[in-house]
């Protein structure tokens, strides 16, 4: 009497099964419908304006008329501006000086409240909340702190017995206010990521180097600047890029003034397409800071990329 054939459960038929499946999977257009809104935002607000952008700034315009193709006219004249010049020595000034007070202030708070101290969750919530106002906010905001007659911080400081500053109306003091105000509101996101990349730290380390005698300053140097030195690279490439846009605060604190002290670059571009309508020599400053921030995007993500791979 013949056998009937073994037909098996697993093994080789449920993997050519599963591999059929994976194979209609992969042929099912499902996924690339759900992917096409992302596609269409990525090629209608990047990539097109960005292609328009080089494509404007070949042509003259005037009036906010296309006049005339020049070439490469508007970029020579970003050498020879004077005033792009002082927009991008005021622009670096800001970057340079808010982004490290930045780390070292957010970084510093972090450690601080990452210890075993009372209240330490109320001023948690406390440091934080700058990053919820809007930039134009916090610029109108300062306005009203840095009031030269009766404004909150002058009055503070003539307590003290110290005459009022001129904040808003100097070429010397008012960068200073801008840069403040930048500080004040962006401090806190240093502090956050900072924070939350310290308590993800293992606790197993810290508590090796105390059996071994380690002082808070060796675990500090030893363990907790090793370890978080990959996410202080990320902060500050974040940090550079935001900063280098900056345009809120300052036109809506100084408006750019006194003179051109708080003119920031971005500002300045907005006023050569908007006020001036040139609006092919803004789109070649647009293109020059685009290549200034890839720059600096490009070396600190290969900075970072070495941390993270010889951290892996």
């Amino acid at each position: 009497m013949a056998q009937e054939p073994v037909i098996p459960s697993g093994g080789v038929l449920n993997d050519v099964a599963q591999g059929g499946n994976v194979a209609r999977r992969t042929k099912d257009p499902t996924g690339m419908f759900f992917l096409l809104p992302a596609a269409v935002w990525v090629l209608l607000f990047t990539i097109f304006p960005l292609l328009y952008a080089l494509y404007t700034s070949f042509w003259s315009f005037r009036f906010g008329q296309r006049n005339q193709f020049v070439g490469l006219d508007n970029f020579v004249r970003l050498f020879t501006d004077a005033n792009l010049h002082s927009a991008l020595r005021v622009t670096l000034t800001f970057v340079i000086v808010t982004v490290v007070v930045e780390m070292l202030v957010g970084f510093g708070l972090a450690l601080l409240l990452n210890q075993e101290i009372r209240g330490k969750s109320v001023l948690r919530a406390i440091m934080v909340l700058p990053l919820f106002a809007t930039p134009v906010g916090m610029g109108f905001l300062g306005i009203t702190l840095f009031y030269e007659i009766n404004g909150p911080i002058n009055v503070f400081l003539r307590t003290l017995g110290i005459e009022g500053i001129p904040w808003l109306s100097t070429p010397q003091w008012a960068p200073v206010a801008v840069m403040l105000i930048d500080i004040w509101q962006w401090t806190p996101f240093v502090f956050l990521v900072s924070l939350a990349a310290l308590q993800g730290l293992p606790v197993d380390l810290y508590e090796a180097a105390e059996v071994d005698g380690a002082s808070g300053w060796d675990s500090f140097r030893n363990i907790t600047l090793p370890l978080m030195t990959p996410t202080l690279w990320l902060i500050l490439l974040l940090r550079l890029v935001e900063a280098f846009k900056v345009f809120d605060i300052p036109a809506s604190m100084t408006l750019g003034g006194p003179g051109r002290a708080t003119e920031v670059y971005s500002l300045f571009t907005y006023r050569t397409a908007l006020r001036f309508f040139d609006h092919g020599y803004a789109a070649a400053q647009g293109i020059l800071l685009l290549f200034i921030v890839m720059l600096i995007v490009t070396l600190l993500f290969g900075r970072i990329r070495e941390l993270y791979e010889v951290g892996g």
